[in-house]
């Protein structure tokens, strides 16, 4: 049984090159301490109005959006809720596709997989092979844009434009490692529910879940007999279009956090954005297959997370401690099975190429490379 360890608050700053969280600048953080006030107040429609049409206008999307109290793993829930009835195509290529795969299940619906070996990405060719061949059809198909644990950055893109020819196919992506650091055009790919956490590559503290929702999605919920009720769609909206604010208490702090961030994502941009995530994953690939490898399948390699195959077989949790001792600098081992064939650099977020420099450089020099 796990015994208490007391917070103390007695601990280092550490700079975080985490799949997430990841660093959070100091008026954002600074923004969670102003004073209380209530979640019914004109004060909370005017910030909740400001981040969602802000996110709107970052994400260059009409479509709706939801910002709600939770991690990302609720929009899992929410989406499939909403709108599957029976029936999910989920190609799995990893830890967190397979459990995109997983929670489909525990909901009760009938999941077929495509399956890849880890480090592989998904193939548009055999998302239509699979839609061709089933004679009862797919109420959706849900896929994640970035698989976290190998690095992979999977064509949503062309699985999105194939889908436009399945109408009656809801598509559902988990871009919850990527999404504000990797350009996608909501509209232009049939996407119908996209959706993040905030400390992820939005580079806030965590806690907030956003999902973008199509018109067809939000029809589709209305039509149902049932759907979720923290992340339904219907709820969400309405009482947006309502009241200017989220139906169920939210974490105000965070919304505040939320507000001064995506003010400066806007000052960024969503373009110029993308181009500093692009550099600095060219940097850290180009970095990687110097003293290592990549492990992704060539082509498909993440914009904001490297995953490096251990080539030289250092020892990877050794290395990330006295990193973290020396430099004060935390990135991340290999996840599950591949845990110490691999290691994980997130480079989203504010940082640099610059910045991820300074973490190779120590890495370099604690592993003698």
């Amino acid at each position: 049984m796990t015994e208490k360890r007391e917070y103390t608050g007695e601990y280092p700053d550490k700079t975080l090159y985490l799949p997430g969280p990841t660093e959070v600048r100091d008026d954002v953080i600074e923004a969670m301490a102003e004073p209380m006030f209530g979640h019914r107040m004109d004060r909370m429609t005017d910030l909740y109005t400001t981040i969602v049409e802000d996110t709107k206008t970052f994400l260059d999307t009409d479509d709706d959006v939801i910002v709600l109290t939770a991690s990302g793993t609720e929009f899992w829930e929410a989406t499939t809720l909403n709108l599957v009835d029976d029936r999910m195509l989920v190609p799995t290529s990893g830890a967190f596709s397979e459990r995109q795969a997983n929670v489909a299940e525990r909901l009760g619906k009938t999941v077929d997989r495509i399956e890849y070996e880890w480090g592989a990405a998904v193939k548009p060719e055999d998302v239509r092979a699979a839609l061709e061949a089933s004679d009862e059809g797919y109420d959706a198909v849900g896929m994640v844009m970035n698989e976290t644990s190998t690095g992979v950055r999977n064509p949503v893109e062309a699985i999105g434009d194939l889908l436009g020819d399945y109408p009656d196919t809801y598509f559902v992506v988990d871009a919850i490692s990527c999404l504000g650091g990797d350009y996608i055009d909501v509209e232009g790919h049939n996407i119908d529910a996209i959706f993040t956490s905030t400390q992820k590559a939005f580079a806030m503290p965590p806690g907030l879940a956003v999902c973008t929702v199509s018109d067809a999605a939000y029809e589709r919920e209305l039509e149902k007999e049932s759907a979720s009720w923290y992340g339904g769609f219907q709820r969400a909206l309405d009482y947006y279009d309502r009241k200017g604010q989220t139906h169920s208490t939210p974490a105000i702090p965070l919304m505040l956090a939320y507000r001064t961030q995506m003010k400066h994502m806007l000052e960024e941009g969503h373009e110029a954005r993308d181009a500093r995530h692009h550099e600095m994953a060219e940097y850290t690939r180009e970095w990687a297959d110097e003293h290592f490898d990549t492990f992704p399948e060539s082509g498909y390699e993440s914009q904001t997370v490297t995953c490096v195959e251990n080539t030289r077989g250092i020892d990877v949790a050794a290395t990330i401690d006295q990193v973290s001792e020396e430099y004060d600098m935390v990135f991340s081992n290999g996840y599950g099975t591949i845990g110490e064939e691999t290691f994980r650099i997130g480079h989203m977020g504010e940082h640099t190429v610059e910045s991820v420099k300074a973490l190779t450089d120590a890495i370099e020099d604690v592993a003698g490379l």
